[in-house]
C-alpha cells in the first residue's frame, strides 16, 4: 500500500483512504466512444453573446466528450462495472433530431461495450455488478446490454432512480433518460446515504446537482492510490460551472465544495466525466491499475 501511504505522508487524513481494495484487485479503464455538443451544454455561458460583440461573426465552439466505463476485477465481489456508456444503438434510441444536438462522432468496434470488456481478458457475462454514475443515456444507455440478466446488480442512488424513472414516465426531462434501458426488470439496488462503503475499497459519495441523484465513486488502490470518479458532476478537469445540462446550480456548488474537501484530505486523484486529457493521461499512465 505504499501509494496510500504516500497520501498520507503528504498529509492525508488515514481514516478517509483507509478503505482499501484488497490485494490482488484491478481496474482497466474502457474507452467506449465520443460524443460532440455545443460548448454551452458543458460550461456556463458557454458561446454566449455580448452587447460589445454583438456585431462581429463568430462560430459556435463544440467539445469532444469522451465516454469511459471503469472494469474493477475485485477478489471479493468478482467484475464490477462502473457505468456503461451510451449504448451500441445510442443514434436510434435519441433519434436524428437529438444525435445532431448531441452527435456520436467516434464509435468504433473496439468501443463497443462488449468488445471493450473482452480486450482487458474478461467477458461481459462474467460481470457481477455494475454502479451508475447517473442514469443519463451517455452513461447508462449500455444497460440494454444487461436486459436479461437478473443476477447483475445495478447500483444508483435512490434519488437517481426515482428522477430517471419519473422523468420517463412524464417526458419532464425528454432525451437524457430513455425507456430503452429504464427496464422495472432490471435487478436494481438503491442507497440513499450521503456516504455509502460498497465493498471493501469502493466509497460512494452522492454528488447531487448534474442530476438530483449523481453519485462519485471513490477507489483505493493499493499500489495506485485513490482515484474519484465523478460520472458528469464535472465534465472538465478544471471544474468550470455546467452549462444547460445542470438541473440545480446551489446544490452543484456546494457538492463541488464537498468534492473538493474530499480532494484534499485524501491527496486523490479526481477524474471528470468527460475531460479529454485526463482520459488520455490515464490510459497512458497504466493498462492496469493494481
Amino acid at each position: 500500500m505504499f501509494k496510500i501511504q504516500d497520501q498520507i505522508d503528504q498529509g492525508a487524513i488515514s481514516s478517509y483512504v483507509s478503505n482499501v481494495c484488497p490485494q490482488g484487485t484491478k481496474f482497466h479503464v474502457l474507452e467506449v466512444g465520443w460524443l460532440e455538443c455545443d460548448e454551452g451544454y458543458v460550461i456556463r455561458g458557454g458561446n454566449s453573446s455580448l452587447k460589445s460583440t454583438e456585431g462581429n461573426s463568430s462560430i459556435n465552439k463544440r467539445r469532444e466528450l469522451p465516454m469511459y466505463c471503469i472494469l474493477i476485477d475485485h477478489p471479493h465481489e468478482g467484475i464490477i462495472l462502473w457505468e456503461t456508456g451510451c449504448g451500441k444503438e445510442y443514434p436510434l434510441v435519441l433519434g436524428p433530431v437529438l444525435s445532431d444536438v448531441f452527435a456520436r462522432v467516434r464509435y468504433e468496434p473496439q468501443h463497443e461495450l462488449r468488445a471493450a470488456i473482452a480486450a482487458t481478458g474478461h467477458r461481459i457475462e462474467d460481470v457481477k455488478k455494475i454502479i451508475i454514475g447517473h442514469l443519463h443515456i451517455d452513461h447508462a444507455g449500455g444497460l440494454d446490454e444487461f436486459l436479461d440478466r437478473k443476477d447483475v446488480e445495478i447500483w444508483v442512488h435512490d434519488k437517481e432512480l426515482r428522477s430517471a424513472f419519473w422523468s420517463v414516465a412524464t417526458g419532464a426531462d425528454i432525451g437524457v433518460y430513455q425507456e430503452s434501458y429504464l427496464k422495472l426488470g432490471l435487478n436494481w439496488k438503491t442507497f440513499d446515504e450521503q456516504t455509502f462503503d460498497f465493498c471493501q475499497g469502493i466509497t460512494l459519495h452522492h454528488l447531487p446537482g448534474h442530476t438530483d441523484g449523481l453519485i462519485g465513486m471513490q477507489i483505493n488502490m493499493p499500489q495506485t492510490g485513490t482515484f474519484f470518479f465523478i460520472s458528469d458532476h464535472c465534465h472538465w478537469r478544471d471544474g468550470i460551472p455546467q452549462g444547460w445540462l445542470a438541473r440545480d446550480y446551489p446544490a452543484w456548488f456546494r457538492s463541488t465544495q464537498r468534492l473538493k474537501h474530499l480532494e484534499r484530505i485524501t491527496k486523490g486523484q479526481v477524474i471528470p466525466g468527460h475531460d479529454k486529457e485526463t482520459l488520455l493521461n490515464l490510459q497512458k499512465q497504466a493498462k492496469v491499475y493494481i
